[in-house]
């Protein structure tokens, strides 16, 4: 029964879903990291963390932009409440990224910084 539930709903338990705090600290003190935003560009434009390149999880080619990524950096992933960081996160887990991180919550758990436009 739990393979069949993996199977319909995908294992998440070998991503790395990190609160605020620790999302925050490893992404400024990991001097490789590489912050993305899944969401759509219109999410993005009304307000997103400074810094962070939008590779927008719904279109057809998110899995061609992902590739072309250096392997070797971290990542660290967020979208609104955390579900569509969660599945990019696992898509990059099983094209070989080992330093993925999602923000448990989403965006909507940020408190840092933020930025429009």
């Amino acid at each position: 029964m739990a393979s069949l539930l993996s199977s319909l709903f995908g294992n998440h338990s070998d991503i790395n879903n990190l609160d605020y705090d620790s999302f925050k600290k490893m992404l400024e003190e990991d001097k490789n990291s590489i912050l993305i935003d899944v969401r759509t560009f219109g999410e993005n434009k009304s307000l997103r963390i400074p810094n962070a390149i939008q590779i927008d999880i719904h279109k057809p080619n998110f899995l061609d932009q992902i590739e072309k990524l250096d392997r070797s950096k971290s990542y660290f992933i967020y979208c609104h409440s955390g579900g569509r960081s969660r599945s990019a996160c696992k898509q990059m887990k099983d094209m070989g990224f080992e330093k993925v991180y999602n923000l448990k919550g989403g965006i909507s758990s940020w408190h840092g910084e933020t930025e429009q436009g």
